[in-house]
């Protein structure tokens, strides 16, 4: 088949992938200057099955409705709500009442432990040589935090997810480059959760996607889609100056950007068309009548070379350590630290909330203090496309030719590997690998 994939973030990229190793003819379609340059730019890493049960089961609705008027807190509302955010606020509320939530966050774990093995599978097999380290610390400052856990813990032990409780002293010996002075109480110990540098996945795999026939076209804004037994997309060709372009050296290291194409519209047919485009999936479809709740939540992450200290060989973290009171990843990305989180409701990518970098610049002063190049810090906000019950959408989307892998949320780099296999599969008509309820659009629709 000849297949459109509108999208180059880790879901587009790995959805390239797995439809050029299938033997298609595809071709991917990206509004920016190169793979990854949005929500995949600077992501905290952490791709962990158990993550999402173990947080989503503890929190109500209630407690994030109070760290959000806390002072220090990742979660912020912006001031000014549409009537989409209040709406989408609404339907988060209902979808995080306790029965809903389990169910949800027993979805999103089958699609994560099977994303983990097709990871897993790639990079391995062919060879992908990314920054990547095993193991996940979650530090509980208090005993309140500790108990506020145990639902989530539960879930996870009926699923079979693997971890340990320790305590403060077991969590310096894992983690050496704790602050043996911050607030710690004990800890929860995954040994075979991982973090690791999704956009440098990106780019890799988007080289092996290349070489079985993908063609990557950037600069390229896809206005609109037409259904049909032979779908076709309008797009339009960006300049660099009218885009994003992340800097030269990013250009060097990507090769040529595009093809040269004209500065008007042109509408291209195809067999099938695949929407991995985020948010910007809400305007190409509801021009169709398919009426998607996805809401851009913005994280932020702030990243900086590590210090080389003789007398302190293990400074920074050894993985990934989650902050379980703020929310928040701290990361061990090759020679640098990254510290990641946040959920921003409202407001646009541009602005910078000075209160949410205050509270990533807390927890790494709180955990690991003086570990990195503050001077050389970079600061990123990017947006990631959610629905407000959690998983994300795949498989068709009752428009002929047209299918859907889109509304990850901040589980996007856990979840892409999975989730583009199983879209593959489906649009071979071959039976997906794992059980696919909850995870269609049928869901939206109750």
């Amino acid at each position: 088949m000849r297949v459109a994939v509108v999208g180059a973030g880790i879901v587009g990229v790995c959805s390239a992938y797995e439809l050029a190793a299938d033997g298609h003819d595809v071709t991917v379609f990206e509004q920016r200057g190169s793979a990854a340059a949005e929500g995949s730019f600077a992501n905290g890493g952490l791709a962990a099955p158990g993550q999402p049960l173990l947080w989503g089961t503890a929190a109500s609705p209630w407690r994030m409705l109070s760290r959000i008027l806390s002072r220090n807190t990742p979660l912020r509302l912006n001031a000014r709500l549409d009537a989409g955010t209040l709406a989408w606020l609404w339907r988060w509320w209902r979808a995080s009442q306790t029965a809903s939530m389990r169910r949800n966050q027993g979805r999103l774990h089958r699609l994560a432990a099977y994303s983990r093995s097709r990871q897993h599978h790639l990079t391995h097999g062919l060879q992908l040589d990314y920054e990547r380290a095993e193991g996940c610390l979650v530090l509980l400052r208090t005993a309140k935090e500790s108990t506020r856990a145990e639902p989530g813990l539960g879930l996870l032990n009926d699923l079979g997810v693997r971890f340990q409780r320790v305590d403060a002293s077991r969590c310096l010996a894992i983690e050496p480059g704790l602050n043996a002075d911050g607030p710690l109480h004990s800890g929860i110990h995954f040994t075979h959760e991982e973090v690791g540098n999704c956009r440098q996945f990106a780019l890799l795999l988007r080289e092996e996607a290349e070489r079985l026939g993908a063609k990557f076209r950037f600069h390229t804004r896809v206005q609109s889609l037409e259904p049909g037994t032979t779908p076709r997309i309008t797009r339009i060709y960006t300049p660099k100056e009218e885009s994003t372009w992340m800097s030269a050296e990013a250009s060097r290291a990507e090769g040529p950007a595009t093809d040269v194409l004209p500065f008007e519209p042109e509408t291209q047919s195809f067999d099938a068309v695949l929407v991995c485009a985020a948010v910007g999936s809400r305007e190409l479809l509801l021009k169709h009548g398919l009426r998607l709740p996805l809401l851009p939540v913005y994280g932020y992450s702030v990243t900086a070379p590590l210090r080389k200290l003789d007398i302190h060989p293990d400074i920074g973290p050894r993985a990934a350590v989650l902050d379980a009171g703020l929310g928040l990843t701290i990361s061990r990305l090759g020679s640098r630290l990254r510290v990641a989180g946040g959920a921003e409701l409202g407001g646009a990518v541009q602005g910078h909330k000075r209160t949410m970098l205050d509270t990533l610049y807390k927890s790494l002063h709180d955990w690991f203090p003086g570990a990195a190049h503050m001077s050389q810090a970079q600061v990123w906000k990017g947006a990631r496309p959610t629905l407000p019950d959690g998983p994300p959408l795949l498989g068709a989307s009752g428009l002929p030719g047209i299918w859907l892998n889109l509304g990850h949320g901040d589980h996007g780099w856990a979840l892409a590997c999975g989730s583009a296999r199983l879209l593959a599969d489906l649009m071979a008509g071959r039976p997906p690998a794992i059980e696919l309820e909850g995870l269609g659009l049928d869901r939206l629709r109750h």
